[in-house]
């Protein structure tokens, strides 16, 4: 795929109603440029698919989109066969919606939890403890949600901790150490959080209070996995509802994740 490419497979996206970010190109392209895949019919785009390697143990699997009228006739298949080879000997990871579980299934990808979509507009609240992230920061930042989510996205994380205008990162700080942070993009449709690590609810709150103030009572969405139950009673306490949910699966040993409130930094790349 190219980078042309990628921009027409986040708009078919949007389409679909996946609600991209509108900065998400860059910092998805950055994280594996070779893990971009089209498939092509007499010159036209037909079909799309990522499967990014993320570090020597895990790629993730998303994007994975046919066009309309080509569906059904083994476009899809075919490419979804070629980029997983991409993935070599990782584990792979996908979040899968509940029609597709039984597809993926066959080609040896087991479910391993949920992760549900919490969506609404963020009250008002305390943000103590919250500043900007710093480009120096990445590292620690990259650090802090590996440790939550189970593998590293080095590359990813350097471009998505890096501010753009529509997507910052916000930082907790405890006794002047980094113990916290979260990520608010604008997307096609209002805004979504991800990733969140926190230590504590009490700094989760703190974190999407910060969210509150930058998104100004539009819709904000976050993807809270069901191993991150804390992090999923605030959402409801703070109002935001479930709208949807879709299953984390893995073809492949499946990492060891950090306990603690976390949110998902995309469905698309993990």
């Amino acid at each position: 795929m190219t980078r042309t490419e990628l921009e027409t497979a986040l708009d078919w996206a949007a389409a679909e109603g996946w609600n991209p970010g509108l900065d998400d190109a860059e910092a998805f392209w950055q994280a594996d440029p070779q893990g971009f895949f089209a498939m092509e019919d007499q010159g036209q785009m037909v079909a799309a698919i990522c499967v990014v390697n993320h570090d020597q143990a895990m790629a993730f699997l998303g994007l994975y989109i046919c066009e309309r009228s080509y569906r059904g006739r083994g476009f899809g298949h075919a490419l979804w066969q070629h980029a997983l080879g991409h993935a070599g000997s990782r584990s792979v990871a996908l979040d899968g919606v509940p029609a597709q579980q039984q597809n993926y299934a066959r080609s040896g990808f087991a479910p391993a939890g949920r992760t549900v979509r919490l969506a609404g507009p963020l009250p008002a609240g305390e943000a103590t403890g919250i500043s900007p992230a710093r480009l120096e920061d990445r590292a620690t930042l990259s650090a802090l949600e590996a440790k939550a989510c189970g593998y590293f996205k080095t590359a990813f994380d350097q471009q998505w901790f890096s501010d753009t205008h529509s997507r910052h990162t916000l930082v907790h700080h405890d006794g002047g150490v980094i113990d916290g942070l979260v990520t608010l993009r604008a997307c096609r449709d209002g805004f979504k959080v991800g990733p969140l690590v926190a230590p504590s609810t009490e700094v989760a709150r703190a974190l999407l209070a910060a969210c509150a103030e930058q998104s100004g009572g539009a819709q904000v969405m976050i993807d809270v996995p069901d191993d991150a139950r804390d992090l999923a009673a605030l959402c409801a306490d703070l109002g935001l509802r479930q709208v949807f949910s879709t299953t984390r699966m893995y073809r492949g040993a499946a990492p060891m994740t950090g306990s603690g409130l976390h949110a998902v930094a995309t469905l698309e790349l993990g």
